[in-house]
Formats: C-alpha cells, sequence, structure tokens
C-alpha cells in the first residue's frame, strides 16, 4: 500500500469518524492488518529468492571445484605425455646421433684407405 494510499484512507476514516458512520481506531486496525499481510507475503517471497540464490550458489561452487579437478588432472596428463616424449625423442636422437657417428667414421676410413 502506497503513501498516497494510506493518506486517502485515514482522510477517508476521519470523514467517516466525524460524521458518525465509523469508528477510527476500527480502520486503523484494519489498515495495519492489511499491511501486516503483504508485509508477510513480500518477506515470505524474499526468503524464498534468497534461498534460491544461496542453492544456485552452491551448486554453481560445487561445479567449479570439478571443473578445477578435471583441468588439474588434465594438466598433470599432458605433462607426463610430454614428459615422455621428450624421453622417447631424447632416446630416438641419442641413437641418431651413434648411426651417424658410426657412418662418419666408416666414411672416414674408406676416404683414408682410398687415398
Amino acid at each position: 500500500m502506497s503513501d498516497e494510499d494510506l493518506k486517502r484512507l485515514f482522510d477517508l476514516m476521519r470523514q467517516e469518524n466525524v460524521a458518525g458512520h465509523i469508528d477510527t481506531r476500527r480502520h486503523v486496525d484494519e489498515a495495519a492488518s492489511e499491511t501486516r499481510r503483504h508485509f508477510d507475503v513480500l518477506s515470505e517471497a524474499a526468503r524464498q529468492d534468497v534461498q534460491l540464490v544461496a542453492e544456485s550458489v552452491t551448486l554453481l561452487n560445487e561445479k567449479l571445484a570439478r571443473t578445477d579437478e578435471t583441468i588439474e588432472r588434465s594438466a598433470a596428463e599432458t605433462q607426463a605425455m610430454i614428459k615422455f616424449s621428450h624421453a622417447e625423442i631424447d632416446r630416438r636422437m641419442r641413437s641418431l646421433e651413434g648411426a651417424v657417428s658410426d657412418l662418419q667414421a666408416r666414411v672416414e676410413r674408406l676416404e683414408g684407405s682410398a687415398h
């Protein structure tokens, strides 16, 4: 109920009381009771809205925690694969370097024997 509505209600009550038709106290009590009911309804609706927001925040936090775990696990797996790949590449390079070194030695021997 707006301030303007309350003002009109009180004006009406004053007029009717002066005319002897209505007891002002009864109208004030009724207006107070109506205002209280209206406040209670709005208050309950606000409580429900806050509860929904709180539940949504909780669910979102849980989802973010699961996402963080997934990202951390994926990062650890990727790092492990990179380490394995580097080790494999290093092993192959050493093998190739050894083969090249052997070939160079053979070429040098062949060239030395040809001269």
